[in-house]
């Protein structure tokens, strides 16, 4: 029986002609002009506040939060920005005589309001006292949360002096007491990645104390 004839080109070598005729066809063709992305009008709106004291006007894009109002806006960067999921309290600020992350909400739903970053607690010549025992016990290390620990201390010892209950008072009628369990209880929402809780706490107590 006679062999079968071998093939005039391989199998390999079909496959390498195809490529190349492909690439040669795609290298040849027109490029389609990628259509042009409209670029959509920001919503701008604007807003007054009193930050620290101060009117202040600004004209943001609706979906700026507080925080970054603060931040890049009124270049007011003692606030900080750490998990931005409203999880670590770096960005704590006092709204209205209440403490907020300020990552977790809009700059646009805070119109008219009192706003009290750590800049507006005290300054390096004259500091509020919170800050001067912070120091003095040496409730920081890195720094970084520092001022939401602070702004939300002051918080704290606010909610102590008007009588509002924690998860831990015991009596929910009585004025909390001073305890290092209520101030560890109400100050877990800022934490501190370089461990200086137990400082934190002598800080707090001592200025809690003196107003006592």
């Amino acid at each position: 029986m006679d062999s079968p004839e071998s093939p005039l080109i391989s199998r390999r070598d079909a496959l390498i002609v195809g490529a190349a005729a492909a690439a040669a066809v795609s290298s040849s063709a027109p490029v389609a002009a990628a259509p042009a992305a409209s670029a959509a009008a920001v919503p701008l709106t604007k807003l007054s506040l009193k930050v620290n004291g101060q009117d202040r006007t600004l004209e943001l894009d609706t979906r700026t939060t507080l925080l970054d109002a603060l931040r890049e806006h009124l270049h007011l960067t003692g606030t900080k920005k750490g998990c931005d999921h409203g999880q670590c309290g770096a960005c704590t600020v006092i709204v209205d005589d209440r403490r907020i992350n300020a990552c977790l909400t809009l700059a646009v739903m805070h119109e008219g309001a009192q706003v009290t970053t750590i800049e507006g607690l005290g300054t390096p010549q004259r500091m509020h006292p919170l800050q001067a025992a912070f120091v003095k016990h040496d409730g920081y290390q890195c720094g970084y949360c520092t001022p939401g620990q602070i702004c939300s201390a002051v918080a704290v010892l606010d909610e102590i002096q008007r009588g509002v209950p924690s998860h831990v008072s015991t009596d929910l009628t009585a004025r909390p007491l001073l305890s290092a369990e209520e101030l560890r209880e109400r100050m877990s929402g800022n934490i501190c990645r370089c461990g200086a809780y137990s400082n934190i706490v002598d800080a707090i107590t001592e200025v809690a104390g003196s107003r006592t």
